[in-house]
């Protein structure tokens, strides 16, 4: 049996490695190698101290340069829009009041909201059923070349020439016309 033994010195001793030619005389002493030192490693505490310290100091930094640039663009500006600022403050409330109203006027809120839940879910098992199909091998190159076959089909039956276009707008217009209602 092969015999190791590591002694403190990171020196391992192996008591069946064949001998130099010199040595075959002197066959009793067992071949030695001997490892370099590795250097102590640093104390994680203070790198991480070091490095956490450094990215604080990088992010206040970034944001007080943002908010000189923000001063001084603020203080060269001859005239702020005031109109747009207030169009942009009085529209969130506006929309957020539109959706209130909105939904204070729906009477089977369990319904929407089971409709709201549902659809959530149909996209997401859409998702999921379009991204199963994608990792197929060859289906998704298939799927690419039906797809460009139906783009150009359609672009030719309804967008090259005059006629057929206006019947497709008109086509379009009517459809919207019935989704949200004549006036």
């Amino acid at each position: 049996m092969a015999s190791l033994s590591v002694s403190s010195s990171s020196t391992i001793i192996d008591s069946r490695a064949p001998l130099p030619s010199s040595r075959q005389a002197s066959a009793s002493s067992p071949s030695c190698i001997s490892l370099p030192t590795l250097p102590p490693q640093p104390a994680q505490s203070q790198t991480r101290a070091a490095k956490a310290t450094a990215y604080c100091r990088k992010i206040v930094r970034n944001v007080l340069t943002r908010a000189a640039d923000v001063e001084v663009a603020a203080t060269t500006q001859v005239e702020a829009p005031a109109a747009n600022t207030e169009a942009a403050s009085t529209e969130l409330p506006d929309i957020v009041k539109t959706v209130q109203e909105a939904w204070d006027k729906v009477e089977d809120k369990y319904a929407v909201s089971s409709l709201a839940v549902s659809g959530f879910v149909a996209l997401w098992g859409t998702a999921g059923v379009i991204s199963a199909i994608d990792r197929l091998p060859l289906v998704p190159g298939v799927l690419e070349v039906v797809g460009i076959g139906y783009t150009g089909w359609f672009a030719y039956k309804n967008l090259v020439f005059k006629p057929d276009r206006e019947s497709l707008f008109q086509k379009v217009k009517d459809t919207y016309r019935d989704i949200i209602g004549s006036n």
